[in-house]
């Protein structure tokens, strides 16, 4: 089964560890992600730039809105993702409560959705 992990950061929280921290947690979760691939539950992985470098895309009434800055204002901000393949939702939950992450953050865990047609990028 493949679960997607997204991991929602509270930047002040990151801010409050400071520079120290945040690049063991990076180095922590590089580990976990080469642990991933060694059991071969690693698909793909990556840590998203600032919300403040987002672009927002909008369509109402046939009209589009593109604005920058993240979609809401938000404490937690995603702040990267993890694609796995697993057993179970238990074995995503050991992996997600690894994390560093959820630590100071959120890591939710969401089953992918398989839908017939799209093209498959598995390895």
């Amino acid at each position: 089964m493949r679960f997607m992990l997204l991991c929602y950061d509270d930047e002040r929280a990151w801010k409050a560890a400071g520079d120290a921290a945040l690049k063991a947690a990076m180095e922590e979760a590089v580990a976990l992600t080469h642990e991933l691939d060694a059991k071969g539950q690693y698909l793909t992985a990556s840590p998203l730039h600032a919300p403040a470098t987002a672009t927002s895309v909008r369509v109402r009434n046939s009209q589009h809105f593109v604005t920058d800055g993240p979609f809401a204002e938000t404490n937690e901000i995603l702040g990267g993702f993890y694609l796995i393949d697993v057993n179970s939702l238990e074995e995503a939950i050991d992996i997600a409560r690894r994390h560093p992450g959820a630590r100071v953050g959120t890591v939710e865990i969401r089953r992918v959705l398989e839908i017939d047609g799209l093209p498959d990028r598995r390895p």
